[in-house]
């Protein structure tokens, strides 16, 4: 069965993020002065083949741990949707 994972990436709370700051610091230039707290992270989305909603998760879980999200500094969150 076909599968698609939409999987968020950000970095931890407790970490500066500079491109974050940036844009935050430049939102009163474009007339937006009360946007704060600006956080940038990634959105990532796959295509895959697994035999159930459990392994397609599985597989999800190992490419994040193990390639997309670098666990030191970021922190992920994932759908998994079957594709008819």
């Amino acid at each position: 069965m076909k599968y698609a994972a939409h999987i968020n990436i950000m970095p931890h709370k407790a970490l500066l993020d500079p491109q974050g700051k940036a844009v935050t610091g430049s939102m009163p230039n474009i007339g937006l002065p009360t946007i704060a707290n600006v956080r940038i992270g990634k959105h990532i989305t796959l295509e895959l083949e697994a035999a159930n909603e459990t392994e397609a998760k599985a597989m999800v879980e190992t490419a994040c741990t193990k390639l997309l999200a670098n666990l030191i500094m970021e922190s992920y969150e994932y759908t998994v949707v079957a594709i008819k």
